[in-house]
C-alpha cells in the first residue's frame, strides 16, 4: 500500500517541473505545490488534491481494509 500513490506523485512532480514556479522563479517543488491556482495550472491543483486523497487513504482505517484505490 505504500507505493500506489507513487504513481500520482511522479507526475504531480512532472507536472510541476513544466510550471513557472519552478522553471523561472527556481523555488523549490514543495514551495510551489502549496501555492495557489494562479502560479500553478488547474492540471497541477487537481492533481495534488487527488495524491492528498490518495496519501489520506493510506492513513483511514476503513480505507485501509479495504485497501487504498491505486493509480
Amino acid at each position: 500500500m505504500a507505493k500506489s500513490c507513487k504513481g500520482l506523485a511522479m507526475e504531480l512532480v512532472m507536472c510541476l517541473s513544466k510550471t513557472d514556479c519552478v522553471k523561472i522563479e527556481n523555488r523549490p517543488f514543495r514551495e510551489c505545490a502549496g501555492e495557489k491556482v494562479p502560479s500553478i495550472s488547474s492540471e497541477c491543483v487537481g492533481l495534488r488534491e487527488t495524491y492528498f486523497n490518495c496519501k489520506r487513504g493510506q492513513v483511514d482505517m476503513r480505507a485501509r481494509i479495504r485497501g487504498n484505490k491505486g493509480y
